[in-house]
């Protein structure tokens, strides 16, 4: 499972974990991958990858835009969907599943969320995957609105705009 941390525009958030000593002790064990937009750790288990998001959590309110882990095949989770996934143990992750967007890189930086009806698959929404690098179809909790991160609801891209 793939651990996503997309940082905020302007900071490298590789080299701002790895200049802590505290953020090196608690990556120690793992050997995070630089991406243009931020760093991608390998973990274990979700418990795992919770775990580490929980010891980050002062980096994550001062250098991180969203945290998204992988649950499937380029299919990543929101923070709040996978707390309630793990600890709630309420919540059944299935297909199709019906709180969905999509989360669009573009020359290296994230530009912005795309909110998926439930009836819509990513192949029909309006984004022009030639000029994005990355588009990352992301589930969030039935209790989070389709921009749920209040750090990224600026970013929310609407009908009309083209990516």
């Amino acid at each position: 499972m793939d651990v996503l941390f997309l940082g905020r525009e302007g900071i490298s958030l590789y080299q701002t974990l790895l200049a802590s000593e505290t953020a090196r002790a608690a990556l120690r064990f793992y050997q995070p991958s630089e991406v243009p937009y931020g760093v991608i750790v390998r973990m274990a288990s979700l418990g795992s990858a919770l775990s580490l998001v929980s010891e980050l959590r002062w980096y994550m309110r001062r250098y991180v835009r969203t945290v998204l882990f992988e649950i499937g095949p380029e299919i990543y989770c929101t923070l709040a969907l996978a707390t309630e996934v793990y600890y709630g143990r309420q919540v059944r992750m299935h297909a199709p599943w019906l709180y969905r967007s999509l989360y669009v890189i573009k020359g290296g930086v994230f530009v912005g969320v795309v909110p998926l009806d439930p009836e819509s698959d990513q192949d029909h929404c309006r984004i022009d995957d030639r000029d994005a690098d990355r588009v990352y179809e992301v589930w969030r909790s039935e209790t989070e609105e389709s921009a749920s991160d209040e750090r990224s609801a600026e970013h929310t891209l609407s009908d009309g705009d083209t990516v």
